[in-house]
C-alpha cells in the first residue's frame, strides 16, 4: 500500500469542495466561508494541544489528523495551494531552524 500524502488529502478536499453542503463536511465548511474554516481550525489545533498535554499518544494522532484536514480545508477557502506550503518549508529546511528564524523580519 503507498503513502497516504497531503497532496492526496487535498485532491479529496478539492473533490468534495465541489459538492453540495448537505452531502459533504467539507463542502459545508468552504460555504461557511475563510473566517469559519479559520475558526474551526484553531479549535482542533486546541484540541491537539490538550491531548498533547495530557500525553494519550491515540488522542493526539486522532487530533492531529483533525488538524491537517482542517488545515488543508482553511488553505483551500484561502486560495492557498498546498505545493506552495511544502515548497515553503522545502526553502526554510535549506538551512537550520535558528538561521531561518534569525533572517525573518521582527514581528513574524
Amino acid at each position: 500500500m503507498s503513502a497516504f500524502t497531503l497532496d492526496d488529502l487535498a485532491r479529496i478536499i478539492a473533490d468534495r469542495a465541489a459538492a453540495s453542503p448537505e452531502t459533504s463536511y467539507t463542502a459545508k465548511l468552504l460555504a461557511q466561508g475563510h473566517a469559519y474554516c479559520a475558526r474551526k481550525f484553531g479549535e482542533e489545533a486546541i484540541e491537539a494541544v490538550v491531548a498533547g498535554v495530557e500525553g494519550d499518544p491515540s488522542a493526539l494522532t486522532s487530533e492531529a489528523a483533525d488538524v491537517i484536514y482542517h488545515l488543508l480545508v482553511l488553505l483551500r477557502a484561502g486560495g492557498v495551494e498546498v505545493a506552495a506550503v511544502t515548497e515553503e518549508l522545502a526553502r526554510r529546511t535549506a538551512r537550520s531552524g535558528l538561521a531561518e528564524k534569525a533572517a525573518r523580519p521582527k514581528g513574524r
